[in-house]
């Protein structure tokens, strides 16, 4: 059954267009229409619900050495408030998810993943801490706080001075990849300063009872809705990759061009023995951008060839509405993806060329 989130009524009400999204019913655009939703994120302040991602919270006295099995990066050394984004992978060094693991306080740390993976994540997260208890004799256990608690994503760069004015700038010391509490409309949150547009911003949370009446404040605030058409375009303008389109349990981190996102160093880390033979190794192919030269618009599994040789695919491909122009990212061949190197992508049976660029394609706001 698709789920709904606390704010499905208030999209509905806004004559949001719905689709069903990770087993969500979620707002694709809103009347105002996509290239409107994305000028806003990227000039002032766009805002988006994003409670249909998982919020999962470890927490016991071994948490953080739990979770420094099992991620990417060593949750044990995060300072208060701090988060980080990093990976989650199986035995084989492929990529199940990706996701931000903050730390809360002392022994408690928040997990958030993609909504579409949540069941897969927590099954496999759950197999995995049983046999660390078994073996370890370790005290951790997890709570899905999805339902509960309400996420809204404040993104532009207006949107920090929004949030401040609004909290009376409780927010205002919060530098990036960190989370603190706030008061807005006497309603205590939590304010995360991270985002998934390339724009500064927060992703707050809060009981899900109060998503209607702070997202109202945020709109009367001068914040614009926005949807899923929106934030994919944003997102790729960014150089952001999508899981399930641009990385799977199919991909490693080193061809992902995530190496950096990776601490595989770690006698803890059940996967780093693999990533390590991973990356010693070198891979064959490697994530790349592209900007189309001629019309056509490249799309996800669209076929990528240099003089009639097959040497990738596209996962992701949109119109950009900030830079007006088509945009694309795929794997191709490593020999391949040199700055500038020309390829021909082939576009529901049409050849339509295009160039190897570097990404993002829109520069960071932050």
């Amino acid at each position: 059954m698709t789920k709904r989130t606390p704010l499905y009524d208030s999209h509905v009400a806004s004559n949001a267009t719905m689709v069903e999204f990770g087993g969500w019913e979620m707002p694709v655009r809103y009347p105002t229409r996509i290239l409107h939703e994305v000028a806003q994120v990227r000039e002032n302040v766009g805002i988006f619900d994003v409670s249909h991602m998982a919020r999962l919270i470890f927490s016991g006295t071994d948490a953080g050495q739990f979770l420094d099995t099992v991620l990417s990066v060593r949750a044990s050394r995060l300072t208060h408030g701090q988060g980080r984004y990093h990976l989650i992978c199986n035995e084989k060094g492929g990529i199940i998810d990706d996701a931000i693991v903050y730390n809360l306080e002392k022994d408690r740390y928040l997990l958030v993943v993609n909504a579409g993976n949540a069941d897969v994540d927590k099954e496999w997260l759950s197999m995995q801490m049983a046999r660390f208890v078994e073996s370890e004799d370790g005290d951790v256990g997890f709570v899905d706080h999805t339902e509960d608690i309400a996420m809204i994503a404040v993104q532009g760069p207006k949107a920090v001075a929004m949030l401040s004015e609004l909290t009376d700038g409780e927010t205002n010391d919060i530098p990036r990849f960190h989370a603190g509490e706030a008061t807005l409309d006497g309603e205590r949150i939590l304010a995360a300063r991270t985002g998934y547009t390339g724009e500064d911003g927060f992703e707050i949370m809060f009981d899900s009872s109060h998503a209607p009446e702070i997202w109202s404040i945020l709109v009367n605030a001068g914040a614009t809705p926005c949807g899923l058409g929106a934030r994919d375009a944003l997102r790729l303008e960014a150089g952001f990759m999508l899981h399930g389109s641009d990385m799977t349990t199919e991909n490693n981190p080193y061809e992902a061009g995530l190496r950096w996102a990776v601490k595989p160093n770690r006698s803890e880390y059940l996967f780093g023995k693999v990533l390590r033979k991973i990356r010693d190794q070198g891979t064959t192919r490697k994530m790349t951008g592209f900007a189309m030269r001629s019309r056509g618009i490249a799309r996800h599994g669209h076929k990528i060839s240099v003089d009639g040789e097959d040497i990738g695919i596209v996962t992701s491909g949109t119109h950009s509405p900030t830079l007006g122009s088509p945009i694309a990212m795929g794997y191709i061949d490593a020999k391949h993806s040199n700055l500038g190197t020309p390829v021909q992508i082939d576009v529901r049976g049409k050849t339509v060329e295009a160039e190897v660029v570097p990404m993002p394609f829109h520069p960071h706001g932050y």
